[in-house]
């Protein structure tokens, strides 16, 4: 895995400066630069508002009380998508104007569902939809309907965590 990602971060830079040298002699290095600085301006704007619409519902299946799998999914893939635009080169651009787009998270997020399926367990809970109070949960933070031992009914201040005596 080591030698992998070793080879990953001296190919990758290699095959960009190619790439890039190649533009430049095909047009000009102003030109080369110009494409580098405007993907970058581009991608960082796509991103933006990719990843304020992945938080948008992450928001909404959370307030629906769905797990946001896909949502994080997503939400990592453009934030992946951002670094690699931010990152001078062509072929780092197009993987990140790729990842930008919902078809191409799709089709990323499936290779890598299919290829991890299995890897990971999650261990997930909940909450009950209508919770009842129990004589086992912390009278701080529940109202208590029980009489104290002077007969009388008292429910919690929350910012001093005291009792508040009721006239009943």
């Amino acid at each position: 895995m080591l030698i992998r990602l070793f080879a990953l971060f001296i190919c990758i830079p290699f095959i960009e400066l190619v790439l890039l040298l190649r533009v430049a002699d095909a047009t000009s290095w102003m030109t080369t630069l110009l494409i580098v600085v405007v993907t970058g301006v581009i991608g960082s704007l796509l991103a933006r508002r990719e990843g304020l619409a992945a938080m948008s519902r992450f928001r909404e299946s959370l307030a629906s009380g769905r797990m946001p799998g896909r949502e994080i999914q997503d939400g990592m893939m453009i934030a992946f998508a951002a670094a690699l635009l931010l990152t001078p080169g062509l072929l780092t651009d197009g993987l990140g104007f790729f990842l930008l787009t919902p078809i191409g998270r799709k089709t990323v997020g499936g290779f890598l569902r299919q290829r991890l399926a299995g890897s990971f367990q999650v261990y997930t809970s909940g909450f009950p939809q209508n919770p009842q109070p129990t004589d086992e949960q912390d009278p701080r933070t529940t109202t208590s309907s029980r009489p104290q031992p002077n007969g009388d009914r008292f429910t919690i201040d929350s910012p001093s965590f005291g009792p508040k005596e009721h006239s009943s």
